[in-house]
């Protein structure tokens, strides 16, 4: 070749290079990753999935016994469909699909029979809004209601709503119903009006013999229904301050059922005796950074914290900043697979002042939602959510909330055994966020004893969590003593305990959801070193291998690892704390 050509061919592939270089990694995984072996009972479930969706779809009443009888009919046919399936012959991932399959269909009965007993017992403070049910789940039903019996229907309920509460306001005791009991069945009513709102709108204006019998009637039993809520929340719950926390404890068979269901051998008891240890080494541990500090005590180190936060503004900038860290480190040190679109697929929003009231830190999922003031605070509260929402404690939660916890949740969720969704535990969701922040201390990603101490705020809050949700359900710890926990022993901002405590027990979450973060880690540190510990996994094969089985409690993914699925019932027999 002239030596002229040979120039102008290293010339140009000198200058290719760059933009060779400059190619995005791809975002299309590569085929091996793909699950590619069919399973038997994955359609199965999935199709379960669909049906409960399309039944509860169109069954969506309030305590409608309808609704009720209807799912009871779909979990026992199931349950008989399942028992046709000879397990023994098939392979590991369709025998754990039908033991988590069988203890799902059970428990969802239970807690009907629970919900049934529940409103059982709120009952005699709702006189004839059974009969409103049943207006509101024969219109789903597609029966057309007869308009004058429609109206004699509103207009007894109305009568027998406004006498208790004339019997009630002059003696709040007259059935001696407790302040729970009373907000359950305030928030049973309200429920109940907002499906007698669509009954009335679905037919009044289309059916002139409807609206002309039932107009009246339903705006008088509306207005009733209102004031009787009130009368039910403010008076006889003492809930007439909005920032009132009253929850509904479940008492402590309920518990040991669902930690039955969860697969977890210890008593709630227990579980309190293991959360008071854990926050004993985190005050141990709190002390040694606050020397590192030069801080007299922990509490004083936690006020220096609080004081570092970015100015207003500035803290999505360090979202991103801290989110990228967390990738680069996992990614550096071969800890789990992120693929390339993960890394970018996750959206940021901004928390409303409102809903700051009961979520006052970050939440996450699919996307980071972030807590921070804004101007239309009152002062005290602005100063509040800047501490609570400090540089040092924001670089412990969003690692939680994105990558490797929630967000690679979902990014695994959506693409790799999607039909265990059905099996979905906070064990497993929340739990997997936790365990990170254990693995990620222990290897040292706090790098500062002042990273450190944000790190070892959220761990001693998740160990208060656990004394505070099972104390209350319980019977033992009311909401405001949870508040002075939160307080006293993790170092909270009041208004900010109060709102985590007001979240804890608003209803949104099951009653051993707040105990699944730290008791879920800790399932998963064990897990860790019995099999990465013991060498017989990688760190990244075990963190993936995890994430491609899809949720489920923390004892079945033991299970599956260990590849010690039985073909029949899975055992709560896991000891994975040691109490000695």
């Amino acid at each position: 070749m002239p030596r002229t050509r040979l120039l102008a061919s290293c010339l140009a592939l000198a200058l290719a290079l760059p933009a060779l270089a400059a190619q995005p990694p791809s975002l299309a995984p590569a085929l091996a990753e793909m699950p590619a072996s069919p399973q038997v009972l994955a359609p199965v479930v999935a199709r379960f999935r669909a049906d409960l969706a399309s039944l509860e779809r169109v069954r969506d009443t309030t305590a409608g016994p309808r609704r009720e009888a209807a799912l009871r009919q779909l979990y026992r046919d199931w349950q008989a469909r399942l028992a046709e399936i000879d397990v023994a012959p098939l392979g590991l991932e369709d025998r754990l699909d039908a033991a988590l399959f069988q203890r799902d269909l059970a428990y969802r009965l239970s807690q009907l029979d629970f919900q049934r007993q529940r409103y059982e017992e709120a009952a005699p403070l709702l006189p004839r809004v059974d009969t409103l049910i049943a207006l509101a789940e024969a219109r789903r039903a597609l029966e057309y209601p007869d308009g004058r019996a429609s109206a004699d229907t509103l207009h007894q309920a109305r009568q027998a709503l406004a006498a208790l509460q004339a019997r009630l306001e002059k003696d709040p005791k007259a059935l001696g119903s407790t302040p729970i009991v009373a907000y359950r069945a305030a928030r049973l009513l309200e429920g109940v009006r907002g499906d007698l709102k669509q009954w009335q709108e679905f037919h009044a204006g289309y059916d002139p013999d409807f609206s002309w019998w039932t107009r009246q009637p339903y705006e008088a039993l509306d207005k009733q229904m209102e004031a009787y809520g009130t009368l039910l929340r403010d008076k006889l719950a003492g809930a007439q301050d909005p920032e009132t926390i009253i929850g509904d404890p479940i008492g402590r068979d309920a518990l040991l059922e669902g930690l039955r269901h969860e697969l977890i051998p210890y008593t709630p008891e227990q579980l309190m005796d293991l959360a008071e240890r854990e926050l004993a080494w985190c005050q141990r541990e709190l002390a040694k950074a606050a020397a590192e500090m030069g801080a007299r005590d922990w509490r004083e180190a936690l006020e220096i914290v609080k004081s570092r936060h970015p100015a207003p503004g500035e803290q999505p900038k360090l979202v991103v900043e801290l989110a990228d860290e967390a990738i680069d480190y996992l990614v550096d040190n071969d800890l789990v697979s992120v693929p390339e679109l993960a890394r970018r697929d996750w959206r940021m929003t901004m928390l409303s002042p409102e809903y700051q009231l009961q979520a006052p830190f970050f939440l996450g999922g699919q996307d980071v939602w972030v807590a921070y003031p804004t101007d239309t605070m009152p002062h005290d509260k602005k100063l509040m959510a800047l501490r609570g929402n400090n540089r040092h404690f924001s670089r412990a939660v969003v690692h939680h909330e994105l990558i490797p916890g929630h967000h690679l949740q979902y990014f695994y969720n959506t693409r790799y055994q999607t039909h265990r969704e059905l099996f979905d535990t906070p064990f497993w969701g929340e739990g997997w966020a936790l365990y990170w922040e254990f693995r990620l201390y222990e290897r040292g990603f706090a790098k500062t004893p002042e990273d450190r101490i944000g790190m070892l705020f959220w761990r001693s809050h998740r160990a208060a969590r656990i004394l505070f949700s099972l104390g209350f359900h319980l019977g033992k710890m009311t909401p405001d003593q949870a508040v002075d926990l939160l307080v006293e022993r993790v170092g909270h901002e009041r208004e900010n305990a109060r709102a985590e405590v007001r979240r804890s027990f608003a209803g949104d979450y099951g009653p051993l959801y707040q105990i699944a973060y730290m008791v879920g880690g800790l399932q998963f540190r064990a897990l860790h070193q019995e099999i990465v510990g013991a060498g017989k996994m990688g760190e990244r094969d075990f963190h993936d291998a995890i994430l491609k089985g899809g949720p489920m409690p923390v004892a079945a993914v033991r299970a599956r690892l260990r590849g010690e699925v039985p073909a029949g019932e899975l055992k709560a027999d896991w000891k994975f704390y040691d109490f000695d």
